[in-house]
């Protein structure tokens, strides 16, 4: 059953012919003490409440109800109906607990989808067990956890945001969601924003027409048209300008877009997971990022652990490396020593899983035997480690993480006599994440 709370009888009608038509049994409150009464009565499985409940109050009423409401009910989906000039207060209302807001006038169909969305959620029937995972590796508790919360979250439409270090997976969960989700089989585009300039943006995101701009010599279609029906991937979210947050902001929110050049307005149907090694609530704090824009991404957070935290999986995972490199190089597959997965085991692997690929593949093919010991992996990392000019870093059995980190990119930096382009590519980084590790260094 749907609460309506809503002060406005035509509001409260047209919600309710829509819900019922959905399949939703409704009840209604026109005041803040009405739904109250109904909520302590009967819990309902949902309510979709307004946040002004008269012409001269700023929405108070709407955010005290819903404190008042989780008190009652702290899991019960609460969404939010505000107009665009109470955003502010309907991103108070997210951090007050509240599911999800929409913004009046609505779309019948995307407030649909967000009662799904939250209905779902409240009874998910996937676990784990069930998931299509064959190119995931590891048996780590703390990976199961991540998987348990992809197994929920898949069969939704929820927008997902993922979390944490460079190199952790991020892009093989987005797939993961992608696969396990009524979208398999429509489109999984991936867009890296850390390696989109603002001027492109509009232009990769949302297409052109033909004359739009001075090299628009044919129409192109853009990565929301290119998803329509699947899931797109917005890799590095962080490293996004304010400017094209509102435009990705307006989009998230109505899914709706025009392209360059063009006053015609497409819709699409889009599943949103975003990623980010960035620490998106400290950029919110400090106005880097919108507050509003975060909360419409960040529905549900998964976090992944970082490869030093799940270091049991790292023997599975340098034999699947091993394997796949042997493919791809067209040699035999070495085997490991004991001493060898113990030594890979033991690192702190600051690029976590993109480190030891690239580390494991290496010393396959520097080595060339066809049984690679510690010692293998030691000396090829001693190569590594050092500039052409004999200038070697920290051993990399010594120094604390962040030591560690610092010197691979001072190392990053060094080989490649400074271009921070070519030596993010070598880290696995964006341009704008080596900047920032740069200037927390002091490399800058």
């Amino acid at each position: 059953m749907i609460l309506i709370v809503d002060d406005d009888a035509a509001i409260r009608s047209s919600l309710a012919l829509l819900t019922r038509r959905a399949g939703y049994a409704t009840r209604f409150a026109a005041t803040p003490a009405e739904a109250m009464e109904q909520v302590r009565r009967q819990t309902p499985s949902l309510v979709l409440l307004d946040m002004n409940f008269s012409r001269f109050t700023s929405g108070e009423e709407g955010l005290t109800l819903l404190k008042q409401i989780k008190l009652f009910h702290p899991s019960l989906p609460v969404i939010l109906m505000t107009a665009w000039g109470s955003i502010e207060l309907a991103v108070e209302g997210m951090r007050a607990g509240a599911f999800d807001f929409i913004t009046k006038p609505w779309d019948n169909r995307r407030l649909l989808e967000r009662i799904g969305v939250a209905l779902e959620m409240q009874h998910p029937a996937a676990s784990a067990s069930g998931l299509v995972r064959d190119f995931i590796i590891g048996s780590d508790p703390r990976l199961e956890a991540v998987l348990e919360t992809v197994a929920k979250v898949a069969p939704t439409n929820a927008p997902v945001l993922i979390t944490g270090e460079s190199g952790t997976g991020k892009e093989l969960i987005a797939e993961a969601l992608h696969r396990n989700s009524r979208r398999n089989g429509k489109p999984f585009v991936k867009v890296n924003l850390g390696g989109l300039s603002s001027s492109l943006f509009e232009s990769e995101m949302f297409g052109h027409k033909r004359g739009a701009f001075t090299d628009a010599v044919a129409d192109r279609v853009g990565r929301f048209e290119a998803a329509d029906g699947g899931t797109i991937f917005l890799d590095e979210i962080g490293e996004l300008d304010s400017g094209s947050q509102v435009k990705l902001l307006r989009v998230l929110q109505e899914q709706k877009f025009e392209p360059l050049g063009s006053s015609e307005t497409k819709s699409v149907d889009v599943r949103i997971v975003c990623a980010t090694n960035a620490d998106l609530p400290r950029m919110v704090a400090s106005k880097e990022f919108r507050e509003d824009l975060f909360y419409r991404i960040s529905l549900v957070n998964i976090e992944l652990p970082p490869l030093r935290r799940r270091s049991g999986d790292i023997p599975a995972l340098a034999r699947h490396f091993l394997m796949k490199g042997a493919e791809a190089h067209r040699v035999e597959m070495p085997k490991l020593s004991a001493d060898a997965e113990a030594w890979l085991s033991g690192r702190p692997w600051p690029g976590n899983i993109r480190e030891l690929k690239n580390q494991v593949e290496r010393t396959m093919l520097i080595s060339g035997k066809d049984f690679l010991t510690a010692q293998d992996f030691i000396d090829c990392a001693a190569m590594g480690m050092a500039s052409p000019g004999n200038d070697a870093t920290p051993s990399v059995s010594s120094g604390t993480l962040e030591e560690m980190e610092r010197a691979r990119i001072e190392s990053a930096l060094r080989r490649h006599e400074g271009n921070v382009s070519k030596a993010a590519a070598e880290l696995g980084l964006t341009r704008q994440s080596l900047y920032r590790k740069m200037e927390k260094f002091g490399l800058r």
